[in-house]
């Protein structure tokens, strides 16, 4: 989402490096850009005017540490004001109440409710521990209930089951009361959206938040909404007490100006992010962490934590028993290896939370992306099980057969088992101390012109 906005800021850092002092004169074309960069991401303008006063303030006569450069110096009062921009720190849910917490969720239609009612619950009974109850109050839309029943499933947490023929207000009663009678911890309400802000609706969610009093009432918002985000913000906070947002799809192709305004222009914190379709496709929302990244600086702190909850610890944990009883690295694990790589967003994402690398992913032509480990998974997912276990075994028809299989050529079979040779390699090296060599192949695992004929 924030590619665009991110080389724009890049790019400016050089008008200042190599100056032993910022000034009035030598800032103004850099705040210049800075300025075109934000515009050009639908920052709200109340909100770029103030952002560059600040950083203004805070640059001009800014003596340069012995150790920073000035164009290291403005990074670190850019990404300071854009923390404070956008909130200056994580709000997490409030959920300190009697059980069950409820959570009324928001927002218009098409904006990604439903799925982010999902995505919630899951991450509240994986990563808190909480016993959840999801329900739907949308009964103008037939299907809307059946597919939060279908995300809870795939969740893996409980559904309370509603028809279009009841009241809203009715609903909830109901889910309320069972929510009490079998201790849930938290009660997840998801409402009915609209084309646009109407009276009707605002009365129904009113109506729905007296009934259940949440503890915290979210909005979602599509982060492609643009400058209209803030309007429609404006007019829910007014009517209902609104605790915070869930921003969505911010791995679209949107700019980013709602992430970076929101905060700003209605004082409400951004509290999660939707990153993708998936049901774990969700991260609380760190303004200090978000702007590091805006600014090319990486997020390694949620890539740790999205490692921490996302790969299968046990599948590790035998492939380190394995390893240590002398047993062989098979293709068997080059493969969980390659799918636990995808369970935390693939390479790209990965590249893009890490500093200075992330830089440069952006001007490698082909650029990183997924389709190297996909093409690599369907090579190995092609071979027997004997090929997996065996793979010196594998010679010219094997390879014809598995390339076949597989929608690739007999070189990219080639190039794969190369690939697991020295990562076998490396492993033996590891059991037997030699770090300093494995760090040297490391870089001939994957290299990025695999696909390259």
């Amino acid at each position: 989402m924030f590619d665009n906005l991110t080389d724009r800021l890049s790019r400016t850092v050089r008008n200042i490096s190599g100056l032993g002092r910022m000034t009035d004169d030598n800032l103004k074309d850099t705040l210049r850009e800075v300025r075109m960069a934000l515009l050009e991401a639908d920052v709200a303008l109340p909100v770029i005017h103030e952002f560059i006063q600040k950083v203004k303030e805070s640059s001009v006569g800014q003596n340069i540490n012995k150790s920073l450069t000035p164009g290291q110096t403005f990074i670190k009062i850019v990404q300071k004001e854009l923390s404070k921009t956008m909130g200056a720190k994580n709000s997490q849910l409030n959920l300190y109440t009697q059980p069950p917490a409820a959570i009324l969720i928001t927002g218009l239609q098409g904006s990604g409710k439903t799925t982010s009612v999902a995505k919630l619950g899951k991450l509240l009974k994986e990563n808190h521990k909480k016993k959840i109850l999801v329900v739907s109050t949308d009964v103008y839309r037939p299907a809307a209930i059946k597919q939060l029943d279908t995300l809870a499933t795939i969740a893996g947490i409980d559904f309370f089951p509603s028809n279009t023929k009841e009241k809203p207000e009715v609903i909830v009663q109901k889910a309320l009361k069972h929510a009490k009678l079998q201790l849930y911890d938290v009660l997840l309400v998801d409402t009915a959206g609209r084309l646009h802000i109407d009276e009707t609706m605002m009365n129904e969610i009113k109506g729905i938040h007296r009934i259940i009093n949440p503890i915290e009432t979210l909005f979602v918002i599509d982060a492609m909404t643009g400058q209209d985000a803030f309007n429609i913000a404006k007019a829910f906070d007014a009517a209902l007490p609104l605790t915070g947002f869930v921003l969505t799809k911010v791995d679209g192709d949107a700019r980013g100006g709602a992430a970076l305004s929101m905060r700003a222009i209605t004082g409400k914190p951004i509290k999660f992010l939707g990153v993708g379709e998936k049901t774990d496709a969700i991260e609380p929302f760190y303004p200090d962490r978000l702007s590091a990244r805006i600014l090319g600086m990486g997020d390694v702190l949620s890539l740790i934590e999205e490692i921490e909850h996302k790969v299968k610890n046990n599948k590790t944990n035998n492939l380190t028993k394995k390893l240590k009883t002398g047993y062989n690295f098979d293709l068997n694990d080059f493969l969980n290896q390659l799918q636990q790589m995808r369970n935390v967003g693939g390479m790209a994402s990965i590249i893009k939370k890490i500093p200075r690398v992330s830089q440069v992913s952006s001007t490698v032509k082909p650029p990183i992306d997924d389709t190297i480990t996909i093409r690599m998974e369907a090579i190995i997912n092609s071979m027997t099980r004997q090929e997996r276990e065996k793979p010196e075994i594998i010679k010219g028809s094997r390879k014809r057969r598995i390339a076949a299989g597989s929608g690739t050529n007999v070189q990219e079979v080639n190039r794969l088992l190369k690939q697991f040779n020295t990562m076998q390699c490396m492993i033996k090296k590891i059991k037997k101390g030699g770090f300093a060599k494995m760090m040297h192949n490391m870089k001939g695992i994957i290299p990025t012109k695999f696909l390259e004929r």
